[in-house]
């Protein structure tokens, strides 16, 4: 991340003021460094053409998206991962080639299925036994799926985001059988064509045991059960810094040292090496982004807490409340020194609208100044609600120390739009 304060200690993000931003666009907003997006593509791709191997690397829409989103990603010459109906329609509006999207989620409806066959997206990830013969029904022509199995290996992560492990719901298992029974259904099916397997353990993995584990037991079980696919997409989830002591997934290291490990398997297995694809989200933008607020209220009960409330909340900012996740912060109107610990409150009226439990912050710090918490590039706007009616924030790239908005702050009128009068 590009954060830093100039010369008039003023914070800025990709050379861009973001106390002008804040004064001129208003707050909560939500800011993101472009070229730091930019740069975690490319990335992946360098690591990748190291390898030398067939790969097609997918943004994880749910991490955030939108119309601009999008088109940065094909610009990049990434694929689209989407779960939802809403994804793939954002994705078709921004223009996006539909053979290059790939629709995800444990259960997908039938009027997704139905969309996305209508717009002629490039595969199916097949997370269920039912719905391989639901999308056989509406399909009237051939269709790629990839099946979606369930390793039964755990990701040492926080319990809500492990999605490899027996108990998990996605995908099917390998060791109970569910796995093959969906191959063998694919294969007696009157439109669906086998491309290949899917799996994801979970997110914030920092390092590479959990998925060359998993690579083995799938590639193993592949051979043993006379199973031939094109491609092999090891999932994402692959870990950003938060806090100080967080550890972000080395991809220059980690990205070719799974590679390498998938190649020695399969050459050991006399089994041939198929296209390896992987689809980060929270890697491309948690640590590009930010969110702007303004301090309001400053409350202090002596000899027991500190609260500084901000204009937002857990209406753009639930992370902390689901996950107990850390985050870091910093004042953006002025370079002074955090000697203050105190709690960063938000407005809903809820005792869990918490987003940092305990910040350092200059004792200095009043109404009206403007706070930026950092690496909150990632499910915050797309998980952000309209709890307590609260407005959706806007959001914005900067490069080069120029904005360009690229969501609208959410109007009041927006807030009823639906409502029957």
């Amino acid at each position: 991340m590009t954060v830093s304060y100039n010369q008039n200690g003023v914070l800025t993000l990709g050379n861009t003021n973001l106390k002008t931003l804040a004064q001129s666009f208003g707050t909560p907003t939500i800011v993101y460094d472009e070229m730091y997006i930019r740069q975690q593509m490319r990335r992946y791709h360098q690591a990748f053409q190291k390898m030398d191997v067939n790969y097609v690397l997918s943004y994880a829409s749910k991490a955030f998206t939108c119309i601009q989103m999008v088109k940065l990603a094909d610009e990049e010459n990434f694929d689209l991962d989407v779960v939802s109906i809403g994804e793939l329609y954002t994705a078709i509006e921004a223009g996006f080639d539909p053979k290059r999207i790939h629709f995800h989620g444990n259960n997908k409806t039938k009027d997704e299925i139905q969309y996305a066959l209508k717009c002629g997206i490039g595969y199916f990830v097949v997370d269920a036994l039912d719905e391989i013969a639901l999308i056989d029904q509406y399909a009237t022509e051939s269709i790629d799926v990839l099946i979606r199995v369930n390793p039964g290996v755990e990701a040492h992560t926080h319990e809500f985001i492990q999605t490899g492990q027996e108990k998990s719901k996605f995908g099917l298992s390998i060791k109970h059988g569910l796995a093959q029974k969906g191959v063998e259904m694919v294969r007696n099916s009157e439109h669906l064509h086998l491309k290949g397997i899917h799996f994801h353990i979970g997110s914030q993995i920092e390092e590479t045991t959990g998925m060359k584990e998993t690579a083995k037991i799938v590639l193993k079980w592949l051979k043993t059960s006379n199973i031939n696919i094109e491609m092999l997409n090891i999932g994402g989830g692959f870990a950003v810094k938060y806090v100080d002591g967080d550890s972000s997934f080395n991809i220059e290291e980690g990205i070719p040292e799974i590679v390498e490990n998938i190649k020695f398997t399969c050459h050991d297995l006399d089994y041939p090496l198929p296209t390896l694809s992987i689809e980060p989200g929270r890697s491309i933008v948690a640590e590009a982004g930010v969110t702007l607020y303004e301090v309001g209220s400053i409350k202090e009960i002596p000899n027991v807490n500190k609260y500084v409330s901000v204009d937002g909340g857990m209406s753009d900012h639930i992370r902390t409340a689901l996950y107990d996740a850390k985050y870091d912060v910093k004042l953006v109107n002025r370079n002074e020194p955090g000697e203050d610990t105190v709690t960063i409150a938000g407005k809903l009226c809820e005792s869990g609208d918490i987003l940092i439990h305990e910040a350092k912050l200059p004792s200095s710090v009043q109404r009206g100044d403007y706070l930026a918490v950092l690496s909150t590039g990632a499910y915050h706007y797309s998980m952000a609600s309209n709890y307590n009616q609260i407005q959706k924030p806007a959001v914005f790239f900067v490069s080069d120390g120029k904005a360009r908005e690229v969501i609208k702050r959410q109007s009041l009128r927006q807030l009823i739009i639906n409502d029957v009068k």
